[in-house]
């Protein structure tokens, strides 16, 4: 017989033993379950992926390169690529499909019928895609180009007496100024002659300048001397671009790393820190002075975008924060310089391009001005240009400043032909297809802006977007550009510069290759 001790030793190896085995097979067990899990998630993403393609076998798409490239680089942000997608819209009209590499399919919609489904869907049906905008996310916030869902909705019910046409009177006496400005610039260069310009550098300055002004009533004279604040925007607009156009630049961990990521990290301080401070300023003087005598103390003046905004309440009666506040000035400056720069840079263009059109503009505000003492465009002036507004909409039309705007709808989307766009997947409305689309314009490519004499579909003509999410600074937009321009045709002539040949490239905003070009000279060295 073994001694007890030895007997207590043989059980405890046993139940160590059985104890051992219990562990490793309870975690065998549990590698087992969560393989078993992943296998499930990947045949059920298969699954999914292999019913989403059979429902989308009824829509039509371009031929591929191969499957695992799609369609990537066809339609290249290039003049080719832009030329390219006309030529796809004109055969495809009304919906195709590209494919970003073998995963990714892209519903592109170029008709108004089509867009209309996904524009004029609620905010919470149709949220903008991550993919196309999460790049500006460090840099904006959560404002209300990249918000969603019940935020979203209730910024937007707050900002949108910021735009009210009494908001935006007192600042038509900004862009008079600030386009002096520019023309005074431009009249020391040509003094010596006619000289060929760069619209965007020039008109994108001066943007900045009018909206520096209205947002924060803050005066950098940054169209005549260099500003810390304007440099870091357009430094980051570009930087946003160049992430987009480099793949490998995608991931947050590498693009951190990078010496772009370096820069954009630093010019997102130095706006953010531009804009908290004035938040604090204007903060310190209403809780100093009372909200209500600090408003009074405004009247009289332009109230400014913060002004508002500061004073903003929901129906509760609660006040934005100043993470929201900075967001939704940062958001602006952002979206209102870059659009509105490329608008009317393109409108001297295509003037430039149609001299006789460019005529009759001048004349119209000719008349309009006539008798007064000063050159200068008031808000009721804004109403009393037909032909020229007919201009504008037509240079928008042929050259949108934002080409494309992307949904990704969070239910199926019913197109007017009996299709379905199963929910989940990228919904593209390309603003420049649908705009160049033969079967809503006739003979697309040509400039007319007598096609603006007689109705067309509301969504036919989209610059702005529409329904829910449409830009709520449009009517600031379009005022800004009727300012400009009219006091530009007042004073210059601008004729294309023949040793310049003018590329477009989508970025953000539609630009053109190396710079748009245009020959200036001043009205009386015609006469």
């Amino acid at each position: 017989m073994l001694p007890l001790t030895d007997l207590l030793l043989e059980k405890l190896a046993v139940e160590k033993t059985w104890f051992r085995t219990m562990v490793i097979s309870s975690l065998l067990l549990c590698l087992l379950a969560l393989l078993i899990q992943q296998c499930l998630k990947v045949f059920d993403i298969c699954y999914r992926y292999y019913v989403n393609c059979q429902r989308l076998r009824s829509f039509p798409q371009p031929p591929r390169f191969n499957w695992l490239v799609g369609h990537l680089g066809m339609i290249t942000p290039t003049e080719e690529g832009m030329a390219k997608l006309v030529q796809i819209v004109s055969a495809l009209s009304p919906t195709f499909i590209v494919w970003m590499g073998p995963f990714l399919p892209v519903f592109s919609l170029v008709h108004p019928d089509y867009i209309k489904q996904v524009l004029t869907a609620s905010a919470d049906t149709a949220p903008k895609d991550k993919f196309f905008y999460g790049f500006l996310k460090p840099w904006l916030g959560d404002g209300l180009l990249l918000s969603s869902g019940t935020k979203w909705a209730r910024h937007r019910r707050m900002l949108t007496p910021a735009f009210h046409f009494d908001i935006l009177k007192p600042y038509v006496k900004i862009f008079n100024q600030s386009t002096d400005i520019m023309h005074a610039k431009w009249q020391k260069l040509i003094s010596a002659g006619p000289i060929s310009l760069d619209m965007f550098k020039d008109i994108s300055l001066m943007t900045l300048d009018s909206l520096q002004k209205c947002v924060f009533s803050s005066n950098s004279n940054c169209q005549e001397k260099s500003s810390d604040y304007i440099a870091a925007i357009l430094e980051l607009s570009a930087l946003v671009v160049h992430r987009h156009s480099k793949l490998y630049l995608h991931p947050d961990c590498l693009y951190y790393l990078s010496p772009q990521g370096y820069r954009f990290r630093r010019a997102c301080k130095i706006v953010h820190r531009f804009t908290a401070n004035v938040i604090q300023e204007r903060r310190t003087a209403i809780n100093h002075l009372g909200e209500n005598v600090w408003l009074s103390l405004k009247k009289g003046k332009t109230i400014d975008f913060i002004d508002v905004l500061l004073s903003a309440k929901d129906e509760e009666g609660q006040h934005l924060s100043d993470e929201d506040i900075a967001a939704e000035a940062d958001t602006f400056m952002f979206e209102g310089h870059d659009t509105t720069a490329s608008g009317l840079s393109w409108i001297l263009y295509n003037l430039a391009q149609h001299p006789t059109y460019q005529d009759q503009c001048r004349a119209e505000i000719r008349d309009l001005l006539q008798g007064r003492e000063t050159e200068r465009i008031e808000w009721k002036d804004l109403s009393l240009m037909p032909f020229t507004t007919m201009c504008i909409k037509e240079s928008l039309r042929l050259h949108p400043p934002v080409t494309a705007i992307s949904r990704r709808c969070t239910e199926d989307v019913n197109l007017p032909d009996g299709r379905v766009i199963p929910k989940g997947n990228v919904c593209l409305v390309s603003i420049f297809g649908t705009h160049h689309n033969p079967a809503v314009w006739p003979d697309p490519e040509v400039y007319n802006p007598h096609r603006f004499d007689s109705t067309h579909h509301p969504l036919a003509f989209v610059p702005f977007s529409a329904g829910p999410r449409n830009c709520i600074g449009q009517n600031f937009a379009m005022a800004e550009m009727k300012v400009a321009l009219a006091l530009t045709l007042l004073r210059f002539v601008v004729r294309l510069d023949e040793s310049q040949s003018v590329r477009r490239k989508p970025e953000l905003i539609l630009r053109a290759e190396n710079g748009l070009w245009l020959q200036v000279e001043p009205i009386r060295a015609e006469s």
